[in-house]
């Protein structure tokens, strides 16, 4: 009942920048915090950014000053812009939310797809 749907990724070169977007739909009562994840190829997945229900904002060192998390309550979506990007930061990203859905009283995780993500040298 509940969908998230990441887009923007792709390829990009080292040093330019990416904006990627999620879209949750569905049965949704709420939304609490939202975040994006990463798994680069042959390592765990890592948190990137996450961000409240009021806008508070929360970045690891690796990607601090270079990416920012937003998002838009009334449409239910999360973005991550990715600026002066490195070799290191291509991987496979993930869009996920902390929602409660309609008629229900658990907050449960939701991940969407993922998209690939590639910094070239």
């Amino acid at each position: 009942q509940v969908q998230l749907v990441e887009s923007g990724g792709g390829l990009v070169q080292a040093g330019g920048s990416l904006r990627l977007s999620c879209a949750a739909s569905g049965s949704i009562f709420s939304i609490r915090t939202m975040a994006w994840y990463r798994q680069p190829p042959g390592k765990q997945r890592e948190l990137v950014a996450t961000i409240t229900s009021d806008g508070n904002t929360n970045y690891p060192d690796s990607v601090k000053g270079r990416f920012t998390i937003s998002r838009d309550n009334a449409k239910n979506t999360v973005s991550l812009q990715m600026n002066s990007l490195k070799p290191e930061d291509t991987a496979v990203y993930y869009c996920n939310a902390q929602i409660q859905i309609l008629l229900g009283t658990l907050v449960n995780n939701y991940w969407g797809q993922g998209t690939q993500v590639t910094v070239s040298s």
